[in-house]
């Protein structure tokens, strides 16, 4: 039994793979929600960018379905 099994670190790796997609995927779904609810964050500048938003949502869900991925095929 080699080191990387006894502590399970590439379950560990694909585990917090899915959790960095998934963060992405939660703050850009609160984002969009809160834009079209009117509300931005206290001391925040600038405006809202659906394209930036919408590019991270994106990356997000790539990157939890491929932690998910590497989570099922082990």
């Amino acid at each position: 039994m080699s080191m990387t099994e006894l502590l399970g670190l590439d379950d560990l790796m694909a585990e917090l793979i899915v959790a960095v997609g998934a963060a992405m995927v939660l703050g850009s779904g609160l984002a969009i929600i809160q834009h079209a609810r009117g509300k931005r964050p206290e001391g925040a500048d600038g405006e809202f960018r659906a394209g930036r938003v919408s590019w991270l949502l994106t990356v997000g869900m790539v990157i939890t379905v491929w932690g998910l991925a590497s989570l099922l095929s082990t």
